[in-house]
């Protein structure tokens, strides 16, 4: 039976940082999957004391179905695709190859209203805790964790509110270590389970960056 386990992203974040309460003393950097990871984030960078910052992906939407994912890109040139998704749908390479291509512009955009000239951080032997407000297929977090991987982190945490077990046990091939604090057995979408699940602004972003020491840099 359906129940809400969450009154909204930042009530999921303090439980999530609760449940990360032991990286307290670590070398941590904490990255978002913009934009519903961000409010869930914050709370996690506050309790650690950790810088945050925004890690760029973008889901592959099947074409006229954009809500339908079939793969996802992120920063980094990091691609990934969902074989049997691209083969039930008779996708071919140049029609991904033009969506991928889309979907990197706005990728773009974002980043450069996110961080503008800014770069990630240095990643290097850190431990980088990648945040989001659930996991439905897990495909944006799957490529999130390997373009953090490109870093060398010293040890990479994919951390979640609530996620579905099929994508909690792929994550666990990408990440060192998933953090999820509730798997259901029947998982139909991540905004199911929390009573607010309104979609998160840019404007906002920008504004939970900023209230944790992140420089503001929006583009002109």
């Amino acid at each position: 039976m359906f129940r809400e386990t969450f009154r909204d992203r930042t009530e999921a974040g303090q439980q999530l940082a609760e449940r990360l309460a032991a990286l307290d003393g670590e070398d941590v950097v904490v990255l978002a999957l913009p934009r519903g990871g961000v409010p869930v984030a914050v709370e996690v960078a506050r309790a650690l004391d950790a810088p945050l910052d925004v890690i760029g992906v973008r889901k592959i939407g099947a074409p006229g179905q954009p809500e339908l994912a079939v793969g996802a890109i992120a920063e980094g040139g990091v691609r990934l695709t969902d074989p049997r998704s691209v083969s039930m749908l008779g996708l071919d390479d140049t029609t991904i190859d033009r969506i991928e291509a889309e979907e990197r512009e706005e990728l773009r955009r974002r980043l450069d209203t996110y961080r503008g000239e800014r770069d990630l951080p240095d990643l290097t032997d850190r431990t980088v805790v990648v945040i989001d407000d659930g996991l439905a297929t897990g495909s944006t977090a799957r490529v999130a964790c390997r373009a953090v991987r490109q870093h060398n982190p010293k040890r990479l945490i994919m951390a979640v509110p609530v996620g579905s077990a099929q994508s909690v046990d792929a994550l666990r091939e990408e990440a060192d270590e998933v953090v999820c604090l509730h798997v259901p057995e029947e998982f139909m979408a991540v905004g199911q389970w929390y009573r607010r699940f309104d979609q998160t602004t840019d404007d906002e972003v920008l504004e939970l960056l900023e209230s944790v020491g992140t420089p503001r840099s929006r583009t002109t």
